[in-house]
């Protein structure tokens, strides 16, 4: 039986699982009421800090689903996630518009990642 670690686990959800050398996150987002590049800034530097600590980095994303406020802002969002990814290590990819859990969020990240070799 493979065992499952939970982090920053409460009543409602954790915010890292990791199995079989695959760690996911819950859904990350920014500092609400900011732009969405500001959001998006956020949201990947709270994604990168949760897979260093779980053994993974963002040169081990595998899937990301991208949720927008709206997808007029998917251009904004792409100018910092291009930024964040060096070439060749893009991860699969959705992104969709969906109605997010505050007003003022405007992005939330739901990531995928293989754990680090020797971690």
């Amino acid at each position: 039986m493979s065992q499952v670690q939970r982090q920053y686990t409460n009543q409602r959800m954790s915010k890292v699982v990791i199995h079989n050398e695959t760690v996911y996150l819950c859904g990350q987002v920014g500092v609400k009421g900011t732009s969405v590049a500001e959001q998006t800034a956020e949201a990947l530097q709270r994604v990168e800090n949760l897979l260093i600590e779980a053994g993974s980095d963002r040169e081990h994303v595998l899937q990301t689903t991208v949720w927008l406020a709206d997808m007029k802002d998917f251009d904004e969002m792409n100018q910092i996630w291009d930024q964040w990814f060096k070439p060749g290590f893009a991860p699969a990819r959705a992104c969709g518009e969906a109605k997010l859990a505050s007003p003022e969020l405007k992005v939330e990240l739901l990531v995928t990642a293989a754990v680090k070799s020797g971690s």
